[in-house]
């Protein structure tokens, strides 16, 4: 899971400071709240009118503006409140009640990767609680989303995370061609509360070798090191890297790179001058390469 992290914007005598998010965390659709009656279903902004100075907030998509009483200066507390904003969300405090969360209105954005082949279509809402990829119809039997999407010619491979689909076409279609179709699909798709993946089967069993209690101390080190370092980044981009498998013999380690990373043009510079090098940096002496499988 990402580690939360929030950077402050106040200017001196401004009665607005801003607190920006790492990652993506409230609605698409800005949200302004006047006082704590205003912010039921919304238990972080409830949270925060606990403070005496705060007089409003805003909450957006990556940030949360507070607007204070003109009884202090933000320089005096901004970054106490920054502290414990963070705490709250690393936590696992929420922002929204499921429920107004589930009333927003559904909405899809498209989004280029750096894999020309590859688009990333992001939702205002979460999808799943862990990422999966699908390379065919066959293996998306648990999927009913990406089965849908298999049924569109032009779709190769279909990649779901948590508040994004990432999906993988045949070169017969330009993404201008069918950009807006795809993102109307998945838009409908989950607003009319389909189902998005059964649980009742596992659907990716490598997430499940790879679990912590199935890992040596070494392995376990080398997951932590892509979790907290490399998901985030190449989450941005549309894809994501799993461990497979550590080789003590020659120090090599297996990953798994999925959606935007696979087959990207780019994904062997990214592994050997990002990837490889922060493994070798962190843990010297125990890894001398990084040897990726396109998942």
């Amino acid at each position: 899971m990402k580690i939360f992290q929030i950077k402050t914007k106040a200017e001196k005598g401004n009665v607005k400071a801003e607190f920006v998010l790492n990652q993506n965390a409230g609605p698409r659709e800005s949200m302004h709240f006047k006082n704590i009656d205003d912010a039921k279903g919304a238990p972080l902004i409830q949270q925060l009118f606990y403070l005496p100075f705060v007089k409003s907030v805003d909450l957006h998509e990556k940030s949360i503006e507070v607007e204070r009483f003109d009884i202090l200066e933000w320089e005096d507390v901004i970054e106490e409140v920054r502290v414990q904003l963070e705490n709250y969300l690393n936590d696992g405090g929420a922002i929204l009640e499921e429920s107004r969360n589930d009333n927003l209105p559904v909405s899809i954005y498209a989004e280029s990767t750096p894999n020309p082949a590859v688009m990333k279509f992001v939702a205002n809402k979460k999808l799943v609680s862990e990422s999966v990829e699908f390379k065919n119809i066959d293996e998306a039997k648990n999927s009913p989303l990406a089965q849908k999407l298999f049924h569109f010619a032009f779709v190769k491979e279909v990649f779901i995370s948590e508040n994004y689909v990432s999906i993988t076409k045949f070169e017969v279609k330009s993404w201008e061609e069918i950009v807006m179709e795809i993102r109307e699909f998945i838009r409908s798709f989950i607003e009319k509360g389909n189902i998005i993946i059964e649980y009742h089967t596992s659907a990716n069993l490598k997430e499940q070798v790879s679990s912590p209690e199935n890992l040596d101390p070494l392995e376990a080190q080398i997951v932590s090191i892509l979790d907290e370092y490399i998901k985030p980044a190449v989450a941005s981009d549309g894809g994501n890297i799993q461990f497979d498998s550590y080789d003590p013999s020659n120090k090599s380690v297996q990953v798994i790179l999925q959606g935007a990373c696979s087959g990207c043009p780019s994904s062997t510079f990214t592994l050997k001058n990002g990837i490889e090098n922060m493994l070798k940096e962190m843990m010297p002496g125990k890894i001398e390469n990084v040897v990726a499988i396109n998942g």
